[in-house]
């Protein structure tokens, strides 16, 4: 089959297009052009695309022009501007990208003969309340900062979008917390603690007693696509939630913990001083109906994803190849059933 990735050159798009392509599919990209250092660079990843195009996705004409000519049958849309704290230095940005980019995607596909379109949102479009339970499904929606309003206002979108044109074609991934090699992000907990580890430093922790669904991004991708499957074979449509199992014990400093355990050596981490945003302190998400009606499920615990992910950083740290970790992990992953 041929696949449709728009942010393709983004740390999840990288996996999700080797993922892909490990399966025998044929995999088109659109995005903007890939970060210096990102994982996608490192691991010459330009090379098992079938075509790719670096688009703005605020470009309404470009954006769903290129939709309509990449001839694929399913698409997913992960473009998007990701970081809560990008937002607060550009939040009317951060709300054209991830808003009016999605009304732009589902306007391609509407014009398009894609078969099915999954709209990739996130864990942060539930109206936090620091709940020690997962948000299901139907929760409200909200969000504090303009990272998590900028997606909850994209999800009630795509909502509507479904509804007002019938495109039962369409439907929304909710995602929690993911972690996997290869993400190279500011103010993100893994790329901080990996980098500080990699300094001979301790990390500095902001909030070591937030809790978070924390999943491997093989995980977060084989929901995606588990979705996708569905979508094709009976029609689902609708918004799913892809976490790991709730582990209330799985805090930031447990990652942290387990992170410089992984690492060895002297890795070590501190609690962060500084004033910092406001972050919220519990997110958990339930994922019972994409088990139950999808048959999807984790195949790496909370142990499992943290080792995964430092066996990749320690192995780039040595020298080893990014496309060769990459093409490894994936083919393990693969071959858990």
């Amino acid at each position: 089959m041929r696949f449709l990735i728009t942010g393709h050159t983004g740390f999840k798009g990288a996996w999700l297009s080797s993922i892909l392509k490990a399966q025998g599919h044929e995999v088109i990209g659109i995005s903007l052009p890939p970060l210096e250092g990102s994982l996608y660079q490192q691991a010459s990843l330009s090379q098992i695309f079938s075509s790719e195009k670096f688009i703005d996705i605020r470009n309404r004409q470009e954006f769903t022009k290129a939709i309509q000519e990449s001839n694929t049958q399913v698409a997913f849309h992960l473009a998007a501007q990701p970081l809560v704290r990008e937002s607060y230095k550009t939040p009317i940005e951060t709300y054209d990208t991830n808003v009016m980019g999605t009304l732009n995607f589902l306007d391609g596909v509407k014009k398009s003969e894609i078969t099915v379109a999954v709209v990739i949102t996130t864990d942060k479009v539930y109206k936090n309340k620091n709940l020690l339970r997962g948000y299901t499904e139907t929760d409200e929606l909200g969000g504090y900062d303009p990272y998590s309003s900028s997606k909850a206002a994209a999800d009630i979108a795509t909502q509507s979008w479904i509804s007002s044109f019938s495109a039962n074609n369409v439907a929304i991934a909710r995602a929690g917390n993911v972690v996997g090699g290869g993400d190279w992000g500011v103010d993100r907990l893994i790329p901080d603690l990996v980098s500080s580890f990699r300094n001979g430093a301790p990390a500095q922790i902001r909030y070591p007693e937030a809790i978070r669904p924390w999943q491997h991004v093989l995980d977060c991708l084989a929901g995606y696509i588990s979705l996708s499957e569905k979508m094709l074979s009976i029609g689902v449509s609708g918004a799913w939630n892809f976490g790991p199992e709730i582990a209330i014990e799985n805090t930031v400093a447990r990652v942290a913990d387990l992170a410089a355990r992984n690492w060895g050596g002297s890795a070590s981490w501190e609690i962060d001083s500084n004033p910092n945003p406001h972050e919220a302190g519990y997110l958990l998400l339930d994922s019972t109906k994409a088990r139950a009606e999808l048959g999807w499920h984790d195949r790496l615990d909370f142990s499992s994803t943290i080792e995964w992910t430092m066996e990749f950083y320690k192995a780039v740290a040595q020298g080893s190849s990014s496309r060769n970790l990459l093409d490894n992990q994936v083919s393990r992953y693969l071959s858990l059933g």
